[in-house]
Formats: C-alpha cells, sequence, structure tokens
C-alpha cells in the first residue's frame, strides 16, 4: 500500500496559501496546521472542540488532551502546541470569534465527519497539484520531521500516540538528504 506524501515546508506553505483562496480560509488553514504541526489524525482533528484547546480567559493552551473515544487507539493522548499552530488557533479565533463548539466546522456548523474532512484535505492537495498526499500527509510529515531534528523514536511514538515503535518507524520517509547528513555525524 503506497502512503502519503510528505511534503516539504514550502509544499506546505503553497497549501496554506492555496487554503486562503477558498471559500472557508480559516476552517482549512487550521485543518492543515493541525494535521502538520500538532500530527493528529482527521478523525482527531474532526472531533475537536474549542474548550480543548482555550482556557477560560480564552487563551490557546500550550497543551490538551484528546479524548479516549475520539483516538484510534482509544486512550487519551496528550497534544502539544507548537508557536506556529498557537497563532494560527489563536487568529482564527480572533477572526471567527467562536470559543465553543468544533474547530472545524462543518457548512452546517457541526462536526465534520472523519471521511468528509478527508475530501476537504484531498481538494486542498489537488488544487495545488498534489494527487498523491491525502489527510495522513500531514501526520507523515510531524513523525517525519521529528525524527529528522533527532527527537527519540519512543517520544515521537507517544507524541503520535502509536502503541507499537514499528508503527511509528513506517511513517518516517528517509531520504537522501537524510542518510547523507547521518554518516558524517560518526
Amino acid at each position: 500500500m503506497k502512503q502519503a506524501r510528505v511534503l516539504t515546508q514550502a509544499e506546505i506553505k503553497r497549501v496554506l496559501t492555496y487554503c486562503n483562496g477558498t471559500k472557508h480560509p480559516i476552517r482549512n488553514r487550521l485543518a492543515v496546521m493541525l494535521s502538520h504541526y500538532a500530527g493528529l489524525r482527521v478523525s482527531e482533528i474532526a472531533a475537536l472542540t474549542w474548550d480543548q484547546l482555550v482556557d477560560a480567559n480564552g487563551d490557546t493552551k500550550h497543551q490538551f488532551y484528546l479524548e479516549a473515544q475520539t483516538t484510534k487507539s482509544n486512550e487519551a493522548r496528550l497534544v502539544h502546541v507548537n508557536v506556529k499552530l498557537a497563532a494560527e488557533l489563536k487568529a482564527a479565533q480572533k477572526l471567527v470569534g467562536l470559543h465553543n463548539g468544533p474547530v472545524i466546522r462543518s457548512q452546517r456548523g457541526g462536526h465534520f465527519s472523519a471521511n468528509s474532512l478527508a475530501q476537504v484535505f484531498a481538494r486542498l492537495y489537488a488544487g495545488v497539484g498534489f494527487t498523491d498526499a491525502s489527510s495522513h500527509s500531514g501526520r507523515r510529515w510531524f513523525i517525519t520531521e521529528l525524527a529528522r531534528k533527532g527527537v527519540t523514536s519512543k517520544t515521537i511514538m507517544e507524541l503520535a500516540g502509536h502503541k507499537q515503535l514499528s508503527t511509528t518507524q513506517r511513517y518516517i520517509e528517509v531520504t537522501d538528504q537524510m542518510k547523507a547528513e547521518a554518516v558524517p555525524l560518526l
């Protein structure tokens, strides 16, 4: 089975720029950012609510829990929010003015199904010509980028919510550049 494409930083920027010209730019940018910068599965993104991401004062949390019923492993997981994602969440919240309900709202105002949100990702990626990218591309990028930056496999496994290290290793895309940079470290 062919894995979803892992985008480069420049390609992620192209997708985000493309999102700006769509009918739902804030929603689409948030979905892409949650996928890439938090490593969330499409079903986890679809289930997110604002009260998970912001505190009582409306400030973006530095970390939040995914509820067990929304994760593939059926176990709660702590998600850390990096600076880029926090800025995107804050900007979106300010523009939309929401403090409750789904983060990624369907046109009817409720939650997306995971399948419908996966179709949104497919349309966004196709819009910039990435026919080999999918809703899993962001998750693969997140895991690959952490590995490339030297984060331990065990840490990546826990951030991804995997139970087996072998699962995490399948997500990592090893490039010729990564191999070339590894050997001089000896």
